[in-house]
């Protein structure tokens, strides 16, 4: 049947997901409604003016529904340019959350209160304090160094919920790092005009309104969520499995720091928080060092590369098709503030060789293990964990706000220039190293817990897969 509407208009007023059902009721009238999420108000001109009510309801006047029995169909990817379709457009959140077991949702913008994230589907009975998470803050945090922004934050962690007495409860799990070195003035000239390669333009085309401190929503303050939510998949990951992400700086601008000079196999936290920079050779991190200096002091930025490797990941994570774990990767990875490439193991290099070349020739270890002699696959085939080590190469675009005159225009579209004050990494890639280890963790411990729930529910094939087993031992696991 077809709902049918007597000369009036529904109007969402709250927009959020909502699930569609269908009910069969009697003399074989066949419903279409949404269930409880999404609010609609209904211009009518019956029952006195607008009323209220949930889709598929019936307002006070008892008269905005009319129903006939009919047929009809309903293009499912276009419902609402299908003139027979009784429903609504459907209305989804906007893309604050990530993850579909281990769920993390961030909120907050550069020049507000505060910013930070909820994590949803946390494993109880983990050991967790903001000691924990207040780490990997630390190193993403401003104010670091001459070659990052001089706004002075101490990005200091809170956990209002989700923990007792030391462990996670397996509730949601709520982290917020409060603001206290916002100028906000500093941007009043930006409510006037757009800056370029910024998403000043494209906010005001998305949503008709912006924050314009700092950029609102679009600023790298918002990854303060990001890496809060990644060091708790971090410590999953190495309570868990022994897994271990580690980024570092492998170019700066015309700086290449050559393949052959970092063994993945052996580098260590420390070599790469050595210096500011970040990069774990010295030499080339004084290269790059003086790179992002020289272009500082003429109020200019450039970008750069972050390399990502994780050891010890458990094989067989990720699925076949449209969640290949490369895939999932690259869109975290591509979901970060300036980033305009990804590679993964051999890259773009790879369209250079032949298939005899390219080859991962597999063998078998002293452990009786199927292992690969090279890695140009990435330690992933086929979408699936391989169990070498992961490695990927993500792009960050120069900081695109800088202090040089450059021709923009205004929101009433007239042409002009801007010099922007205010402070702004002269280069982004030096902070965006535990920004790219948070996402990869955030991918990775979904996936795990994936895997698990798939694979793991029943005996697995000892020949040919690994148990997922956690490596702390029994007496070891807080109960």
């Amino acid at each position: 049947m077809v709902v049918e509407e007597s000369k009036a208009t529904w109007v969402p007023v709250v927009a959020v997901e909502f699930v569609v059902v269908v009910d069969k009721v009697e003399n074989l009238m066949t419903v279409v409604h949404a269930t409880a999420v999404v609010e609609w108000v209904k211009d009518c001109n019956q029952g006195g003016g607008r009323c209220r009510g949930r889709f598929g309801g019936v307002c006070a006047s008892g008269s905005c529904y009319n129903y006939r029995e009919a047929s009809f169909s309903i293009d499912a990817e276009n419902p609402e340019q299908d003139s027979n379709c009784p429903l609504p457009k459907e209305i989804r959140a906007a893309g604050n959350t990530y993850g579909n077991h281990f769920r993390v949702t961030t909120y907050g913008e550069s020049h507000g209160r505060g910013v930070g994230c909820v994590i949803d589907g946390c494993p109880p009975r983990i050991p967790l304090s903001e000691s924990d998470v207040q780490v990997d803050l630390d190193r993403r945090r401003p104010g670091q160094s001459i070659i990052t922004t001089p706004r002075k934050e101490t990005d200091t962690c809170k956990i209002f919920s989700g923990i007792f007495e030391g462990l996670t409860t397996g509730t949601p799990i709520h982290l917020f790092v409060p603001s206290t070195d916002q100028k906000g003035h500093d941007y009043s000239e930006l409510s006037l005009r757009y800056r370029p390669s910024h998403a000043d333009a494209t906010y005001d085309m998305k949503y008709g309104i912006r924050s314009v401190q700092g950029g609102g929503r679009s600023s790298a303050r918002e990854t303060i969520g990001r890496v809060a939510s990644g060091a708790v998949a971090k410590k999953i990951l190495k309570d868990f499995a022994g897994t271990e992400i580690l980024s570092y700086v492998s170019q700066v601008h015309k700086v290449v720091l050559p393949e052959d000079l970092i063994d993945n196999e052996t580098v260590t936290l420390d070599q790469i928080e050595s210096n500011i920079v970040r990069c774990p050779d010295p030499e080339y991190a004084e290269k790059m060092i003086a790179a992002i200096d020289a272009v500082r002091v003429r109020g200019d930025s450039v970008g750069g590369v972050v390399t990502c490797i994780v050891r010890n990941c458990p094989r067989g994570i990720g699925s076949p098709v449209f969640d290949k774990l490369e895939a999932e990767l690259a869109k975290a990875a591509m979901s970060l503030p300036a980033t305009k490439g990804f590679q993964f193991g051999s890259g773009f290099a790879g369209t250079f060789l032949t298939g005899s070349e390219h080859n991962d020739e597999f063998y078998i270890d002293e452990h009786g293990r199927t292992r690969t002699r090279t890695n140009r696959s990435g330690g992933i085939q086929g979408g699936i964990s391989n169990g070498e080590i992961i490695n990927m190469r993500i792009a960050f675009k120069p900081t695109s706000t800088i202090a040089k005159e450059q021709n923009t225009v205004t929101r009433d579209k007239k042409e002009t220039t801007l010099r922007v004050g205010g402070r702004h990494d002269p280069c982004v890639v030096p902070r965006a190293v535990p920004v790219v280890e948070a996402m990869v963790g955030l991918v990775l411990v979904d996936q795990l817990m994936a895997q698990y729930a798939q694979c793991n529910l029943f005996p697995v094939n000892s020949d040919l897969q690994e148990p997922l087993l956690p490596v702390l031992q029994p007496e070891e696991v807080p109960f």
